[in-house]
């Protein structure tokens, strides 16, 4: 209308000059309105919306301008979705974006769960990317399930044999259970624990070398899915191997062990020994100073008893050839049996 403003003729009585202003004016204004209406909806993005057949308004997207939103983040997911024959409001995919979710994450899931015959609400895909899990790797390990393999597990049968044994677990995603669930540790960890379990309670170690498929069986009956996100399919036996012999090696450490125990304790009865020995020579010792000290006393009673008369000088002299006689027979004695004990070489 502006520019058929200005070709048609003057209505009114302008002054000179005034109607080049306005018509500038008009113009400009359009011409910011314009840029302003395309900086707030993207028009691009709209059209393709509508020819898809997604529903949304230039409402919604000037309010995703203003929310700090970027359209193309909402609106191509959209678009993917409905293209899909699934019906999610712009206003839950713009909500999940703002709570800080994959947005097209969740709308990948959703169609690839639509495509299985999965069940899969976008509450529940949007809780799981929230919880930060990749919804789209779950649904796809629902329909292409995951094979985990264990390292190498050792376990010892009742023999006291090593047996080491690697597992293959093949798991798909349980959906359900996929928020608050266990993950695959959780899994690793109860097939290991399964299997030294199961070897354990073998009698020999060929028990288990013969029939390796017990132990499938028996971890795979104890349910050990149970609480975690996945679901186990099958549990398979790829390796198995015959390592040391831990009870020898047992024994021979605890032998060891008693060999050092009656060591320390033959140590500790000879230190006692020596510790008695000791005392009983302090003893001796203790013991002749007495005899020494009784011995000094000996002439001194002696000389009392002359004082007194007790003994005559003829008594006394007596009584020390008597102690002469015995001393020299004792040295007598002693001699012959050194020389009995030890005779002169010829």
């Amino acid at each position: 209308m502006s520019y058929l403003f200005l070709l048609a003729p003057p209505a009114f009585d302008f002054g000179v000059g005034d109607f080049p202003v306005v018509g500038v004016a008009i113009a400009a204004a359009i011409l910011l309105f314009i840029v302003i209406f395309l900086r707030f909806v993207p028009l691009g993005l709209w059209i393709s919306a509508i020819s898809a057949g997604a529903k949304v308004s230039i409402g919604a997207l000037i309010g995703m301008r203003l929310r700090k939103v970027n359209p193309s983040k909402i609106v191509n997911p959209l678009v993917r979705i409905t293209k899909a024959n699934i019906s999610i409001p712009v206003s839950q995919l713009e909500a999940h974006h703002l709570a800080g979710g994959r947005v097209d994450a969740v709308v990948n899931a959703l169609i690839a769960a639509h495509r299985a015959n999965i069940e899969l609400p976008f509450e529940k895909a949007a809780a799981i990317d929230l919880a930060g899990r990749d919804v789209f790797e779950a649904v796809r390990m629902s329909v292409n399930p995951k094979v985990i393999e264990t390292p190498m597990i050792s376990a010892m049968a009742i023999n006291g044999i090593e047996v080491k044994a690697v597992a293959r677990i093949t798991v798909r995603t349980n959906i359900q259970r996929l928020v608050g669930g266990a993950g695959e540790a959780t899994i690793v960890a109860r097939v290991g624990e399964g299997i030294v379990t199961t070897v354990g309670s073998a009698q020999s170690h060929r028990e288990v070398l013969e029939n390796p498929d017990k132990i499938s069986k028996t971890v795979l009956a104890k349910g050990l899915d149970a609480g975690t996100a996945y679901e186990i399919l099958s549990i398979d036996i790829a390796d198995v191997d015959v390592g040391r012999n831990i009870g020898a090696h047992l024994q021979i450490e605890q032998a060891e062990a008693d060999k050092k125990i009656a060591e320390a304790k033959a140590e500790e009865r000879r230190a006692l020994a020596v510790a008695q020995e000791q005392e009983m020579r302090a003893e001796v010792e203790r013991m002749r100073a007495k005899v020494v000290e009784a011995e000094a006393e000996v002439p001194l009673a002696y000389a009392e008893a002359l004082r007194s008369g007790r003994i005559v000088v003829e008594q006394y002299l007596d009584i020390q050839n008597k102690k002469a006689d015995t001393k020299m027979r004792e040295n007598i004695g002693n001699a012959s049996m050194e020389v009995s004990i030890n005779p002169p070489s010829k």
